[in-house]
């Protein structure tokens, strides 16, 4: 009954903050980050209506995840830590959505291997894998794209893939307790969706910059009142 009273506070206060921003709840996605939490856990917060779960790790998740669409279904799996090119094949392969785009090379890779996503009894399920870019916004020491321009080239070259749906940004705030540079991070991601849906109109199914992964278990409410429309939240949810 913990994990449901945890994700009944973390409701409280997410409705709290779209009130005070003057947002609806049903805007934003709260995930359940599973990075360390067994399997009973997991299903202890689908049982309180989790659709949405991040792991860090490739490994971890096949692992975990075995049976993932069988055992949770309606749900969405999506990788939220950093992928190493010798784990593409593997991603793609158990992921709905790659957060953590943040170099070119990897755009390729994906793109080359999304293929293994499709139905082989039907080769017209044409299963594309969702994306979205990574912008560091606050310590230099975080992965993701550093600059807009940066970001730009990115954004071009994942356009041009075919195979891989690009659906918005992700972004880490800087640990801190001045709110002012948390603030700060998370407008940056929102300016850089807006410069994107300029630039880069998108057309076809699923297919926008709509989405802004911005917000954890220490700053989830600043990032509701700044745009966030998926919250990456582990540690307010799992803990006991």
């Amino acid at each position: 009954m913990l994990i449901a009273e945890n994700i009944n506070k973390i409701e409280e206060l997410i409705q709290k903050a779209c009130d005070s921003a003057g947002r609806k709840r049903g805007e934003i996605t709260l995930m359940g980050v599973t990075k360390f939490c067994p399997v009973e856990k997991i299903k202890e917060a689908y049982n309180c209506g989790i659709r949405c779960f991040g792991e860090s790790r490739v490994k971890e998740a096949a692992e975990k995840f075995l049976n993932f669409k069988n055992d949770f279904i309606g749900a969405e799996l999506h990788l939220i830590g950093s992928l190493q090119r010798n784990k593409v094949k593997q991603a793609v392969v158990h992921f709905d959505c790659i957060q953590s785009i943040d170099r070119n090379e990897l755009i390729d890779e994906l793109a080359r291997h999304s293929h293994l996503r499709n139905n082989p009894k039907d080769p017209d399920d044409q299963a594309n894998l969702s994306v979205l870019i990574e912008l560091r916004t606050g310590e230099d020491s975080k992965s993701g794209y550093a600059t807009l321009d940066d970001l730009f080239k990115a954004a071009e070259l994942l356009m041009k893939t075919g195979s891989l749906i690009p659906c918005g940004l992700m972004t880490m705030a800087p640990f801190t307790g001045d709110t002012r540079l948390i603030r700060e991070s998370f407008r940056k991601l929102v300016k850089a969706q807006n410069e994107l849906k300029k630039r880069f109109p998108l057309k076809g199914i699923g297919r926008n910059w709509n989405i802004l992964s911005m917000g954890m278990s220490n700053d989830f409410t600043i990032a509701i009142e700044e745009g966030s429309t998926l919250l990456r939240i582990g540690s307010a949810i799992f803990k006991d």
